[in-house]
């Protein structure tokens, strides 16, 4: 619910106040003596359904469209005429469960702080989430997403496309773009405070191997379903007026955690190896914007001057072709991560098979296999550990270069520069006492 207060300018007011009667709307009306050319103020509850068409209607009607207006939400309003207004609207769908255009944007610019608060919230996230990843604590790294104030920035650049304001997606954007570099550079430097003060003394191979590091080094096609869900979620709360404190988490899900990979990645010298997490956060950021884009523009929002819905339109298509292609190029590296894990899994098996059929012409068994993966992006295999039990009553089989052979033999061809051309393969052995 909805209660609206407008500005009745001089001479219209019969006009206003039979156009609320027309739409069965209960109202009050308050003189208004400022003698700036305005009669009366009018306050009238509506569903907040009602509010982008009865406000159309009272502006056919004469309210100026710079004239004071306010929109509050309202607990709760008693009267019988409400409650038939919001049963026509409940049953009316052309509005659908939406918010009206004016408060959408409202709600979108509030949405994206002052850029000091912005910056600072920011820096924060990027250090806790920088933390709770070498900690290799999930909580910590939730706690990171919670104080990310990177939903503002993405609605507000949406709500700026379809409404047609410039100045609101120009903004959107802007602090999209300081947000990443800020959070990949104050955990860049926060990690290498780290590292150089001895507080984390890992090897780069160590702290890349770190499970809540290491999961966002290879990014899937998954985590592309992800962010279209979060931008998704964003938009839809934001256009049905509830809170959107959960669906920034969401967001900041799918954004802090992988810029805080990327500066770790360049704080111990290993920038090959989180290229799958920066693109991973520019997918996401481009995710993100292009599904809200399209959820609002399919809910109905448009400019409010019907003679810049061409213009509105030409460019929210532009914006999104843009973001539509950026994301298709980056989204095949996602694809390629995708299909290098498939492979790998095929690979695990054969080689599995190859191995065995080595060690079935001897007295030696299989106890485990290991794959070790190389550090470029689509993280292919680049070597073999190999456990072998024997009979201690005997010598060893001597089978590692069989196995090398045998191995090189069912590897898959490299995709990426990184990764090596032929498969190390390590054989321990373990004498096992039946």
């Amino acid at each position: 619910m909805r209660l609206v207060q407008v500005l009745v300018p001089t001479g219209k007011r019969e006009a206003v106040l039979r156009t609320l009667d027309e739409e069965g709307v209960d109202y009050a009306v308050s003189e208004e003596t400022s003698g700036r050319g305005f009669v009366a103020v009018v306050t009238f509850p509506v569903p907040k359904e009602a509010v982008e068409p009865v406000l159309a209607r009272l502006r056919e009607a004469g309210v100026e469209r710079d004239a004071y207006t306010v929109v509050v939400a309202a607990e709760t309003v008693a009267s019988k005429r409400f409650d038939q207004l919001r049963e026509q609207y409940e049953e009316d769908d052309e509005n659908g469960d939406r918010i009206a255009r004016e408060e959408l944007a409202s709600k979108a610019a509030d949405l994206a702080p002052s850029v000091s608060t912005y910056v600072l919230m920011t820096v924060i996230s990027a250090l806790v989430a920088t933390a709770g990843l070498l900690l290799d604590s999930p909580a910590v790294v939730v706690g990171s997403m919670v104080i990310a104030p990177l939903v503002g920035p993405a609605m507000s650049a949406s709500v700026g496309t379809v409404v047609d304001d410039d100045e609101m997606f120009g903004r959107g954007v802007r602090l999209q773009a300081l947000g990443g570099v800020l959070a990949v550079g104050a955990a860049a430097v926060f990690a290498f405070l780290l590292k150089q003060t001895g507080a984390v003394p890992l090897s780069s191979a160590e702290v890349l191997s770190i499970p809540e590091v290491d999961e966002r080094l290879a990014p899937d096609v998954l985590s592309l379903v992800i962010a279209l869900g979060a931008g998704a979620a964003g938009a839809i709360s934001l256009s049905s007026g509830v809170s959107t404190a959960l669906v920034g988490v969401m967001i900041a899900a799918a954004l802090v955690p992988p810029t805080a990979v990327v500066g770790i990645g360049i704080a111990w010298g290993a920038p090959e190896a989180v290229v799958g997490s920066a693109i991973l956060v520019l997918v996401n950021i481009l995710s993100v914007n292009f599904v809200a884009i399209g959820v609002l523009w399919q809910q109905g929002y448009r400019p409010e001057r019907w003679i810049r819905r061409d213009e509105a339109r030409r460019a929210a298509l532009f914006r999104i072709a843009v973001i539509g292609v950026g994301l298709l190029v980056l989204s095949s590296f996602l694809g390629a991560v995708t299909y290098t894990t498939y492979r790998n899994a095929d690979f695990q098996g054969d080689a599995r098979d190859a191995i065995e059929d080595v060690l079935s012409g001897t007295d030696a068994r299989l106890l485990s296999m290991e794959l070790q993966y190389d550090s470029g992006p689509l993280q292919e295999p680049d070597g073999v550990v190999v456990t072998v039990g024997y009979d201690p009553a005997s010598d060893p089989p001597m089978v590692e270069r069989e196995l090398t052979r045998r191995v090189n033999a069912v590897a898959p061809e490299p995709l990426s520069p990184w990764a090596t051309d032929e498969i190390d393969v390590e054989v321990r052995y373990v004498a096992v006492v039946e």
